[in-house]
Protein backbone atom coordinates (compact mmCIF):
# COMPACT_ATOMS: atom_id res chain seq x y z
CA UNK A 1 0.00 0.00 0.00
CA UNK A 2 1.42 3.75 -0.10
CA UNK A 3 1.74 5.37 2.98
CA UNK A 4 1.84 8.97 4.23
CA UNK A 5 3.82 9.83 7.30
CA UNK A 6 2.93 13.51 8.21
CA UNK A 7 5.71 15.91 10.31
CA UNK A 8 9.32 16.80 9.62
CA UNK A 9 11.31 15.90 12.40
CA UNK A 10 13.51 13.26 14.14
CA UNK A 11 10.58 11.06 14.89
CA UNK A 12 8.81 11.46 11.33
CA UNK A 13 12.19 10.40 9.78
CA UNK A 14 12.36 7.01 12.07
CA UNK A 15 8.59 6.35 11.43
CA UNK A 16 10.00 6.90 7.14
CA UNK A 17 13.22 4.30 7.73
CA UNK A 18 10.76 1.83 9.41
CA UNK A 19 7.96 1.41 7.57
CA UNK A 20 10.16 1.19 3.98
CA UNK A 21 12.03 -1.79 5.27
CA UNK A 22 7.97 -3.42 4.89
CA UNK A 23 7.32 -5.20 2.06
CA UNK A 24 3.84 -4.08 2.68
CA UNK A 25 4.90 -0.75 1.82
CA UNK A 26 4.92 0.05 -1.64
CA UNK A 27 5.62 3.89 -1.90
CA UNK A 28 5.82 6.17 1.36
CA UNK A 29 5.08 9.96 1.17
CA UNK A 30 6.39 12.37 4.14
CA UNK A 31 4.98 15.45 4.37
CA UNK A 32 6.81 17.87 5.10
CA UNK A 33 9.64 15.83 5.56
CA UNK A 34 13.06 16.71 5.60
CA UNK A 35 16.86 16.28 4.10
CA UNK A 36 16.82 12.48 6.00
CA UNK A 37 13.06 11.15 4.62
CA UNK A 38 14.28 12.92 1.30
CA UNK A 39 16.94 9.89 0.54
CA UNK A 40 14.26 7.20 1.01
CA UNK A 41 10.55 8.60 0.29
CA UNK A 42 9.02 11.21 -1.47
CA UNK A 43 8.93 14.80 0.47
CA UNK A 44 5.54 16.57 0.17
CA UNK A 45 5.64 20.42 0.73
CA UNK A 46 2.69 20.17 2.60
CA UNK A 47 1.23 21.55 5.96
CA UNK A 48 0.66 19.19 8.77
CA UNK A 49 -2.45 21.19 9.47
CA UNK A 50 -3.41 21.81 5.87
CA UNK A 51 -6.02 19.06 6.07
CA UNK A 52 -7.75 19.59 3.03
CA UNK A 53 -4.28 19.72 0.83
CA UNK A 54 -3.43 16.45 2.89
CA UNK A 55 -6.94 14.94 1.52
CA UNK A 56 -6.14 16.21 -2.01
CA UNK A 57 -2.65 14.08 -1.52
CA UNK A 58 -4.13 11.22 0.11
CA UNK A 59 -6.69 10.69 -2.98
CA UNK A 60 -4.48 11.29 -5.52
CA UNK A 61 -1.49 9.60 -4.35
CA UNK A 62 -4.04 6.38 -3.67
CA UNK A 63 -2.46 6.27 0.14
CA UNK A 64 -4.24 4.03 2.51
CA UNK A 65 -2.82 4.66 5.43
CA UNK A 66 -1.42 7.97 7.24
CA UNK A 67 0.72 8.30 10.43
CA UNK A 68 0.92 11.38 11.87
CA UNK A 69 3.91 12.05 13.68
CA UNK A 70 3.26 15.38 15.19
CA UNK A 71 0.69 16.62 18.26
CA UNK A 72 -0.85 19.62 16.40
CA UNK A 73 -2.97 17.87 13.39
CA UNK A 74 -3.81 15.39 16.18
CA UNK A 75 -5.58 17.97 18.21
CA UNK A 76 -6.95 20.08 15.65
CA UNK A 77 -8.80 17.10 14.40
CA UNK A 78 -7.08 14.90 11.74
CA UNK A 79 -8.70 11.98 12.53
CA UNK A 80 -12.22 13.35 13.00
CA UNK A 81 -11.31 14.62 9.93
CA UNK A 82 -10.87 11.28 7.72
CA UNK A 83 -13.40 9.93 9.57
CA UNK A 84 -16.32 12.14 8.72
CA UNK A 85 -15.35 12.34 5.03
CA UNK A 86 -17.04 10.07 2.81
CA UNK A 87 -13.92 9.73 0.59
CA UNK A 88 -11.67 9.24 3.34
CA UNK A 89 -13.47 7.29 5.59
CA UNK A 90 -11.65 3.72 4.58
CA UNK A 91 -7.89 5.31 5.48
CA UNK A 92 -6.40 4.13 8.56
CA UNK A 93 -5.20 7.15 10.18
CA UNK A 94 -2.75 5.99 13.59
CA UNK A 95 -3.33 8.97 15.59
CA UNK A 96 -6.37 9.31 18.09
CA UNK A 97 -9.52 10.89 17.85
CA UNK A 98 -9.76 15.07 18.62
CA UNK A 99 -10.89 13.93 22.05
CA UNK A 100 -8.83 11.69 22.95
CA UNK A 101 -6.00 14.16 21.54
CA UNK A 102 -7.52 16.39 24.34
CA UNK A 103 -5.01 14.06 26.69
CA UNK A 104 -1.91 16.15 25.50
CA UNK A 105 -4.25 19.62 24.11
CA UNK A 106 -5.36 20.15 27.86
CA UNK A 107 -3.01 19.54 31.17
CA UNK A 108 -6.65 20.16 32.91
CA UNK A 109 -8.26 17.60 30.97
CA UNK A 110 -5.60 14.92 31.43
CA UNK A 111 -5.58 15.85 35.73
CA UNK A 112 -9.24 15.22 35.37
CA UNK A 113 -8.94 11.93 33.34
CA UNK A 114 -6.39 10.60 35.76
CA UNK A 115 -8.42 11.27 38.65
CA UNK A 116 -11.41 9.50 37.21
CA UNK A 117 -9.62 6.31 36.91
CA UNK A 118 -7.54 6.53 39.79
CA UNK A 119 -4.13 6.32 38.35
CA UNK A 120 -1.11 7.96 40.28
CA UNK A 121 -0.12 11.32 40.05
CA UNK A 122 0.62 14.55 41.15
CA UNK A 123 -2.06 16.90 43.64
CA UNK A 124 -3.24 20.11 41.80
CA UNK A 125 -5.20 22.65 41.06
CA UNK A 126 -6.02 24.61 38.09
CA UNK A 127 -6.14 28.66 37.74
CA UNK A 128 -6.98 31.59 35.17
CA UNK A 129 -6.83 34.85 34.98
CA UNK A 130 -10.01 35.46 37.17
CA UNK A 131 -8.42 33.46 40.03
CA UNK A 132 -4.76 34.14 39.84
CA UNK A 133 -4.88 35.81 43.24
CA UNK A 134 -6.32 32.16 45.04
CA UNK A 135 -3.36 30.53 42.59
CA UNK A 136 -1.17 32.48 44.63
CA UNK A 137 -2.67 31.51 47.92
CA UNK A 138 -2.91 27.38 46.73
CA UNK A 139 1.30 27.96 45.79
CA UNK A 140 1.83 29.35 49.51
CA UNK A 141 0.09 26.07 50.79
CA UNK A 142 2.80 24.04 49.19
CA UNK A 143 6.44 23.45 49.54
CA UNK A 144 9.08 24.18 46.75
CA UNK A 145 9.58 23.56 44.56
CA UNK A 146 6.69 24.63 42.53
CA UNK A 147 5.15 23.12 39.37
CA UNK A 148 3.46 25.59 37.21
CA UNK A 149 1.97 23.84 33.15
CA UNK A 150 0.07 26.17 31.00
CA UNK A 151 -2.67 24.01 29.82
CA UNK A 152 -2.49 24.06 26.08
CA UNK A 153 0.33 23.24 23.85
CA UNK A 154 3.50 24.87 24.18
CA UNK A 155 5.79 22.85 22.14
CA UNK A 156 7.24 21.24 25.20
CA UNK A 157 8.50 24.42 26.64
CA UNK A 158 5.02 25.32 28.80
CA UNK A 159 6.48 23.60 32.42
CA UNK A 160 8.07 25.82 34.64
CA UNK A 161 9.25 24.39 38.11
CA UNK A 162 10.70 27.16 40.42
CA UNK A 163 12.37 27.23 43.78
CA UNK A 164 11.50 30.43 44.94
CA UNK A 165 7.82 31.19 46.23
CA UNK A 166 7.88 34.83 45.24
CA UNK A 167 9.37 33.82 41.62
CA UNK A 168 6.01 31.36 41.52
CA UNK A 169 3.98 34.06 42.06
CA UNK A 170 5.45 36.29 39.49
CA UNK A 171 5.25 33.75 36.93
CA UNK A 172 1.98 32.76 37.60
CA UNK A 173 0.70 36.24 37.22
CA UNK A 174 3.26 36.12 34.06
CA UNK A 175 1.56 33.17 32.45
CA UNK A 176 -1.88 34.07 33.39
CA UNK A 177 -2.20 37.95 32.80
CA UNK A 178 0.62 38.45 30.78
CA UNK A 179 0.12 35.74 28.11
CA UNK A 180 3.94 34.56 28.83
CA UNK A 181 3.06 31.45 26.42
CA UNK A 182 -0.02 32.62 24.14
CA UNK A 183 -3.14 30.59 24.22
CA UNK A 184 -1.44 28.12 25.76
CA UNK A 185 -1.14 29.64 29.10
CA UNK A 186 -4.63 30.98 29.36
CA UNK A 187 -5.36 28.38 32.08
CA UNK A 188 -2.37 27.22 34.38
CA UNK A 189 -2.07 24.09 36.54
CA UNK A 190 -0.24 24.03 39.30
CA UNK A 191 0.88 20.64 40.93
CA UNK A 192 2.45 19.29 44.05
CA UNK A 193 6.33 18.93 42.70
CA UNK A 194 7.40 15.06 43.02
CA UNK A 195 10.85 14.27 43.35
CA UNK A 196 12.49 10.60 42.18
CA UNK A 197 13.48 10.14 38.56
CA UNK A 198 11.71 10.19 35.57
CA UNK A 199 11.18 7.93 32.91
CA UNK A 200 8.67 7.82 29.64
CA UNK A 201 6.33 4.03 28.73
CA UNK A 202 5.09 4.04 25.33
CA UNK A 203 1.73 2.42 24.40
CA UNK A 204 0.45 1.52 21.12
CA UNK A 205 -3.70 0.66 21.33
CA UNK A 206 -6.17 0.26 18.98
CA UNK A 207 -8.69 1.47 21.30
CA UNK A 208 -9.01 -1.90 23.03
CA UNK A 209 -6.09 -3.69 23.20
CA UNK A 210 -2.52 -2.28 23.12
CA UNK A 211 0.93 -3.28 23.44
CA UNK A 212 3.86 -1.76 25.43
CA UNK A 213 6.89 -0.84 23.99
CA UNK A 214 10.03 -0.51 25.21
CA UNK A 215 11.23 2.71 27.94
CA UNK A 216 12.71 5.26 27.06
CA UNK A 217 14.72 8.05 29.05
CA UNK A 218 14.80 11.75 27.87
CA UNK A 219 17.13 14.26 28.60
CA UNK A 220 14.95 17.87 28.11
CA UNK A 221 17.85 20.30 29.61
CA UNK A 222 19.91 22.22 27.11
CA UNK A 223 22.67 22.13 30.24
CA UNK A 224 24.56 19.05 31.19
CA UNK A 225 23.76 18.20 34.32
CA UNK A 226 20.11 18.66 33.73
CA UNK A 227 20.62 22.80 33.71
CA UNK A 228 19.38 25.21 32.18
CA UNK A 229 16.32 25.94 29.56
CA UNK A 230 14.28 23.05 28.37
CA UNK A 231 14.38 21.94 24.95
CA UNK A 232 12.42 20.07 22.83
CA UNK A 233 14.93 16.57 24.25
CA UNK A 234 18.82 16.59 23.70
CA UNK A 235 18.95 12.75 23.38
CA UNK A 236 17.15 9.48 24.93
CA UNK A 237 18.37 5.88 26.13
CA UNK A 238 16.10 2.72 25.87
CA UNK A 239 15.42 0.57 27.89
CA UNK A 240 15.36 2.60 31.46
CA UNK A 241 18.11 0.26 33.21
CA UNK A 242 16.21 0.58 36.70
CA UNK A 243 12.66 -0.48 35.30
CA UNK A 244 12.51 -3.86 36.40
CA UNK A 245 9.85 -6.46 35.93
CA UNK A 246 8.73 -5.98 38.71
CA UNK A 247 8.49 -1.77 38.56
CA UNK A 248 7.18 -2.66 34.96
CA UNK A 249 4.55 -4.67 36.25
CA UNK A 250 3.20 -1.58 38.49
CA UNK A 251 3.64 0.26 35.58
CA UNK A 252 1.25 -1.85 33.73
CA UNK A 253 -1.36 -2.58 36.06
CA UNK A 254 -2.00 0.87 37.91
CA UNK A 255 -1.27 2.73 34.78
CA UNK A 256 -1.63 1.44 31.34
CA UNK A 257 -4.25 -0.94 32.00
CA UNK A 258 -6.39 1.80 33.39
CA UNK A 259 -5.52 4.05 30.83
CA UNK A 260 -6.90 2.22 27.99
CA UNK A 261 -9.91 0.94 29.20
CA UNK A 262 -11.13 4.34 30.53
CA UNK A 263 -10.73 5.17 26.95
CA UNK A 264 -12.79 2.62 26.16
CA UNK A 265 -15.09 3.55 29.02
CA UNK A 266 -15.47 6.91 28.02
CA UNK A 267 -16.44 5.69 24.66
CA UNK A 268 -12.91 8.08 23.12
CA UNK A 269 -11.94 6.89 19.48
CA UNK A 270 -8.98 6.20 19.97
CA UNK A 271 -6.12 4.55 17.20
CA UNK A 272 -2.50 5.20 17.76
CA UNK A 273 0.45 5.99 20.36
CA UNK A 274 0.20 7.02 23.87
CA UNK A 275 3.30 8.14 25.52
CA UNK A 276 3.15 8.43 29.44
CA UNK A 277 5.94 10.16 31.31
CA UNK A 278 6.42 8.77 34.39
CA UNK A 279 8.29 9.80 37.56
CA UNK A 280 9.61 7.25 40.08
CA UNK A 281 8.87 7.81 43.72
CA UNK A 282 10.39 5.41 45.78
CA UNK A 283 9.34 2.27 44.14
CA UNK A 284 6.23 2.99 42.39
CA UNK A 285 4.85 5.17 39.19
CA UNK A 286 3.20 8.25 39.09
CA UNK A 287 1.98 9.87 36.03
CA UNK A 288 3.66 13.13 34.90
CA UNK A 289 1.68 13.85 31.87
CA UNK A 290 0.40 12.60 28.72
CA UNK A 291 1.47 12.78 25.01
CA UNK A 292 -0.93 11.56 22.47
CA UNK A 293 1.92 10.40 19.99
CA UNK A 294 5.51 9.37 20.28
CA UNK A 295 8.43 11.27 21.88
CA UNK A 296 10.92 12.77 20.17
CA UNK A 297 14.00 11.87 20.49
CA UNK A 298 12.58 8.80 22.09
CA UNK A 299 11.03 7.54 19.33
CA UNK A 300 14.93 7.09 17.86
CA UNK A 301 15.85 5.13 20.57
CA UNK A 302 12.36 2.97 20.93
CA UNK A 303 11.61 1.87 17.41
CA UNK A 304 14.80 0.99 15.87
CA UNK A 305 14.55 -2.00 18.94
CA UNK A 306 11.31 -3.19 17.63
CA UNK A 307 11.91 -5.80 15.07
CA UNK A 308 8.25 -6.40 14.33
CA UNK A 309 7.09 -4.96 11.03
CA UNK A 310 6.08 -1.73 12.15
CA UNK A 311 3.38 -1.94 9.27
CA UNK A 312 1.70 -4.64 10.39
CA UNK A 313 1.09 -3.61 13.88
CA UNK A 314 -0.13 -0.37 12.38
CA UNK A 315 -2.94 -2.42 10.26
CA UNK A 316 -3.39 -4.44 13.85
CA UNK A 317 -4.51 -0.88 14.66
CA UNK A 318 -6.39 -0.15 12.41
CA UNK A 319 -8.14 -3.59 11.86
CA UNK A 320 -8.76 -3.18 16.08
CA UNK A 321 -6.85 -6.86 16.19
CA UNK A 322 -3.68 -5.69 18.02
CA UNK A 323 -4.45 -9.13 20.38
CA UNK A 324 -3.46 -11.04 17.60
CA UNK A 325 -0.10 -9.42 16.99
CA UNK A 326 3.34 -10.36 18.02
CA UNK A 327 5.79 -7.70 19.89
CA UNK A 328 9.56 -8.89 19.34
CA UNK A 329 12.18 -6.59 20.81
CA UNK A 330 15.54 -6.15 20.05
CA UNK A 331 16.54 -6.74 23.85
CA UNK A 332 19.93 -4.71 23.34
CA UNK A 333 20.43 -0.90 24.49
CA UNK A 334 19.49 1.93 21.92
CA UNK A 335 20.99 5.12 22.76
CA UNK A 336 20.31 8.55 21.01
CA UNK A 337 22.08 11.79 21.13
CA UNK A 338 20.87 15.30 19.55
CA UNK A 339 22.73 17.58 17.90
CA UNK A 340 21.44 21.28 18.23
CA UNK A 341 21.91 24.53 16.35
CA UNK A 342 24.02 26.94 18.15
CA UNK A 343 21.79 29.27 20.36
CA UNK A 344 19.13 26.31 20.70
CA UNK A 345 16.40 26.68 22.43
CA UNK A 346 16.58 30.63 22.28
CA UNK A 347 17.51 32.21 19.10
CA UNK A 348 19.90 30.30 16.81
CA UNK A 349 20.36 30.37 12.82
CA UNK A 350 19.55 28.18 9.83
CA UNK A 351 20.86 27.18 6.90
CA UNK A 352 24.33 26.12 8.03
CA UNK A 353 25.76 23.27 5.73
CA UNK A 354 26.18 19.79 7.32
CA UNK A 355 29.27 17.87 6.33
CA UNK A 356 30.33 14.37 7.77
CA UNK A 357 27.09 12.43 7.63
CA UNK A 358 28.39 10.04 5.03
CA UNK A 359 31.31 8.69 6.99
CA UNK A 360 29.00 7.62 10.38
CA UNK A 361 29.16 3.84 10.79
CA UNK A 362 27.45 1.59 13.53
CA UNK A 363 25.07 4.14 14.00
CA UNK A 364 21.54 5.39 12.55
CA UNK A 365 21.65 8.78 11.49
CA UNK A 366 18.11 10.56 11.91
CA UNK A 367 17.49 13.86 10.14
CA UNK A 368 15.18 16.05 12.34
CA UNK A 369 15.72 19.65 11.96
CA UNK A 370 17.25 20.14 8.02
CA UNK A 371 16.58 20.41 4.13
CA UNK A 372 18.17 20.27 0.80
CA UNK A 373 19.82 23.11 -0.50
CA UNK A 374 20.95 21.98 -4.35
CA UNK A 375 22.76 19.12 -3.33
CA UNK A 376 23.90 20.28 0.22
CA UNK A 377 22.30 19.45 3.14
CA UNK A 378 21.84 22.24 5.55
CA UNK A 379 20.24 23.34 8.71
CA UNK A 380 16.65 23.67 9.39
CA UNK A 381 15.68 23.98 12.77
CA UNK A 382 16.94 23.96 16.86
CA UNK A 383 17.66 19.81 16.75
CA UNK A 384 19.17 19.28 13.74
CA UNK A 385 20.76 15.39 13.64
CA UNK A 386 19.86 12.72 16.25
CA UNK A 387 23.00 9.94 16.03
CA UNK A 388 21.08 6.27 17.68
CA UNK A 389 24.14 3.45 18.18
CA UNK A 390 23.13 0.04 19.86
CA UNK A 391 25.24 -1.92 21.73
CA UNK A 392 24.30 -4.09 25.40
CA UNK A 393 24.91 -1.75 27.95
CA UNK A 394 23.67 1.93 27.50
CA UNK A 395 27.80 3.29 27.90
CA UNK A 396 28.83 1.51 25.29
CA UNK A 397 25.91 2.43 22.67
CA UNK A 398 26.49 5.93 24.01
CA UNK A 399 30.35 5.80 23.24
CA UNK A 400 29.40 4.58 19.54
CA UNK A 401 26.84 7.66 19.15
CA UNK A 402 29.55 10.15 20.72
CA UNK A 403 32.72 8.65 18.36
CA UNK A 404 30.44 9.13 15.43
CA UNK A 405 29.12 12.29 15.96
CA UNK A 406 32.57 13.96 16.13
CA UNK A 407 32.35 13.06 12.30
CA UNK A 408 29.89 15.65 12.41
CA UNK A 409 30.16 19.06 11.72
CA UNK A 410 27.71 22.46 11.31
CA UNK A 411 28.70 25.64 12.32
CA UNK A 412 28.28 26.43 15.88
CA UNK A 413 27.12 22.63 16.96
CA UNK A 414 25.78 21.50 19.79
CA UNK A 415 25.28 18.33 22.37
CA UNK A 416 25.28 16.80 25.82
CA UNK A 417 28.34 14.93 26.51
CA UNK A 418 26.88 13.55 29.85
CA UNK A 419 23.48 11.77 28.76
CA UNK A 420 23.09 8.73 31.10
CA UNK A 421 24.59 10.35 34.06
CA UNK A 422 22.12 10.16 36.42
CA UNK A 423 21.48 6.39 35.56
Amino acid sequence: MNILVLGSGGREHTFAYKIVESELCDQLFVAPGNAGTAAIATNVPISVTDFDAIKELVLSKNIEMVVVGPEDPLVQGISDYFAKDEELTNIAVIGPSKEGARLEGSKEYAKEFLIRHNIPTAAYQSFTAETVDQGKKFLETLSAPYVLKADGLAAGKGVLILQDIDEAKTELENMLTNKKFGAASEKVVIEEFLDGIELSVFVLTDGKNYLTLPTAKDYKRIGEGDTGLNTGGMGAISPVPFADNVFMDKIENQIVKPTVEGLAKENIDYKGFIFIGLIKVGDDPKVIEYNVRMGDPETEAVLPRVKTDLVTLFKHVAEQTLDKANLEIDPRTATTVMTVSGGYPEAYEKGKEITGVDTITESIVFHAGTKLDGDKVVTNGGRVIAVTSFDDNFKDALKKSYDNIKKLHFDKMYYRKDLGFDL
